[in-house]
């Protein structure tokens, strides 16, 4: 089978290589990547001829083989019909679909009468992978795992997150990472690295000397092996890129590493955030290895509990909560506790150490505080554990943007609560402006362009500026001549048919995000959709082909699934 697998292969890569150069142009919103595995296993189990499709051929592939060999199932849900549907279409197109198939509209056909049972398939497939992780995975990932506490995070209050600038300007104070820094610019160039011990015994003493840290005592154990701050530093440096490898012995600083702390806000916050999982390196480190294992994860079991205090708890509950938990996690908690209180005075100092010098937390009268930057921090640990959490930037941090990408997402109250919040710190026509702006980044994102048109028409007269500068740009055009108009500007355009069209596919495609059942009803609200379908496809509107397919395959209406047709394939045509 293999042999037959491969000859098979060999023979489809000139057809698939044809096909994803036509479909970046025919069909770019396809993933023409899905369509190699079908048209693979046609060609093994339907037909011995690679452009001889049959309607039995698409049940045969689709329904009977698929859900065996398919890779990654909720891409084939999302995007596999789609793909084929253009496959065939190159097919018939480029004169590939021999003598013996059926006609490309039977084809089509047919593929939309399988699509509802084919996704069935790749949803079931979904679940039951899910299942088998489910069952996969360990109760428990240690004291670091934050999904025991997913409830008690998705009902936190709203975190406010401050500005980048603001953030920025804290990794540049952050002690650990110029430490890390300071060990690369020590490092150089091409410095060679050992086997037993990446530094020989006088390497370690520079190193140390040049961080500013104290060498230990002579005692039992070797050098290396009594300088885990060194290391934890070297691996951060390591996290960072400011140490890179050259080969399998040598190691060098990054040619920008000196240059830290660095100007431009984005790269400081890149380097940052690179970093964010040392926070592992503040667990407790004890001479007895399975000691050390059953304490893994205190950094992090320390920031969640903090965090769903709102972002500041008491040391002293700290420790007691965690040494419970410590104990309740593991049969070596509580001897490891000991030991670590033995080692360093608290097992929560290396923890709180490496957290304040990575600027997470700040600790004062015994009380330990995240900042800013910790906040922001945890609120994408918390987002990598795929948890939800409300978290939205500051009011007077929040951009136009920010502000429409969020309350589309709202109920209504708290988005209205949210946009008056945001007002009080603007002028109505600044306000204005800014929204526009927002809402003119992105011509294909029809959900910001309605909220924003929506929240620009509150503000009544003092918008009229913004609303003139907004003809002059064509997404929201049609929202400017009509806010005009209703405004009663007498030198304003007045809203042409074209305008009345891209709103009506604004709307259109809102609604098919919501699904099949609102699209249709968004469909029967606009009444004689035939003849509308007969002049929408001249809009250049970025959703334009997507919802003409979209309405010929939901719509039950046979008329109307003809005229979208016709319309998709006029659509096509101006814009090839």
């Amino acid at each position: 089978m293999t042999d037959r697998i491969e000859a098979a292969a060999a023979e489809l890569r000139p057809l698939l290589q044809s096909f994803i150069l036509w479909a970046r142009d025919n069909a770019p919103g396809s993933d023409a990547n899905l369509v190699g595995s079908v048209a693979l296993w046609h060609r093994l189990i339907a037909s011995d001829d690679v452009g001889r499709w049959k309607q039995a051929d698409l049940r045969t592939v689709l329904l009977d083989r698929m859900p065996q060999v398919v890779e990654d199932p909720d891409a084939a849900a999302d995007g596999m019909m789609p793909a084929v549907r253009a496959y065939l279409t190159f097919l018939s197109e480029s004169n590939h679909l021999t003598k013996g198939s059926a006609s490309l509209d039977d084809l089509l056909v047919e593929l939309d009468r399988l699509e509802d049972d084919f996704v069935d398939a790749m949803e079931e497939l979904v679940v039951e992978q899910d299942e088998y992780e489910d069952d996969d995975e360990e109760e428990s990932e240690g004291l670091g795992d934050f999904e025991p506490f997913a409830d008690e995070l998705s009902e936190l209050p709203t975190i406010r997150l401050r500005p980048d600038a603001e953030l920025a300007a804290a990794t540049r104070r952050t002690t650990l990472i110029a430490k890390a820094r300071d060990l690369a610019v020590w490092v150089g160039s091409e410095r060679r690295v050992g086997e037993t011990s990446l530094l020989s015994d006088a390497e370690i003493s520079e190193a140390l000397a040049a961080l500013g840290l104290a060498a230990p005592e002579p005692g039992d154990k070797t050098l290396a092996d009594s300088v885990p701050a060194l290391w934890n530093i070297w691996n951060l440096a390591i996290d960072l890129d400011f140490l890179q490898p050259e080969g399998e012995d040598t190691v060098s600083a990054d040619a920008d590493t000196a240059e830290w702390p660095f100007e431009e806000d984005d790269d400081a916050l890149d380097v940052w955030m690179a970093g964010l999982h040392s926070i592992d390196y503040g667990d407790p480190e004890l001479d007895d290895e399975e000691a050390t294992i059953a304490l893994s994860g205190l950094t992090r079991a320390l920031l969640i509990r903090v965090l769903l205090a709102t972002g500041s708890k008491p040391l002293a509950e700290l420790r007691t909560e965690l040494a419970e938990a410590a104990a309740e996690y593991d049969d070596l908690g509580a001897d490891a506790w000991a030991a670590a209180s033995a080692r360093y005075g608290d097992p929560l100092n290396p923890v709180l150490d490496w957290l304040t010098g990575y600027g997470m937390v700040e600790v004062e009268h015994d009380q330990v505080r995240l900042t800013p930057l910790g906040m922001e921090g945890l609120v994408h640990l918390v987002d990598d554990a795929d948890i939800e959490l409300d978290a939205r930037p500051a009011i007077d941090a929040m951009t136009a943007l920010d502000l429409l990408s969020f309350s589309a997402e709202l109920p209504e109250e708290e988005a209205d609560a949210e946009f008056a919040a945001w007002m009080e710190l603007r002028a109505p026509a600044q306000a204005a402006k800014e929204l526009l702006e927002a809402a003119a980044e992105d011509d294909a994102d029809a959900l910001i362009r309605v909220q924003a048109a929506s929240m620009v028409g509150s503000l009544g007269e003092e918008a009229e500026p913004a609303w003139r500068d907004a003809l002059d740009e064509p997404s929201l055009r049609p929202y400017a001549a009509t806010h005009l108009a209703q405004l009663g500007v007498d030198d304003a355009p007045s809203p042409t048919q074209a305008d009345t069209h891209w709103l009506i596919l604004d709307m259109l495609t809102i609604s098919a995000g919501l699904g099949r059942p609102e699209f249709v009803s968004s469909l029967d609200d606009i009444g004689d959709l035939v003849n509308l379908l007969d002049v929408i496809w001249k809009v250049p509107h970025p959703h334009l082909e997507e919802l003409l397919e979209a309405i010929g395959k939901a719509h039950p209406d046979k008329q109307v699934g003809k005229a979208a047709k016709r319309a998709l394939f006029k659509a096509r045509s101006n814009h090839n």
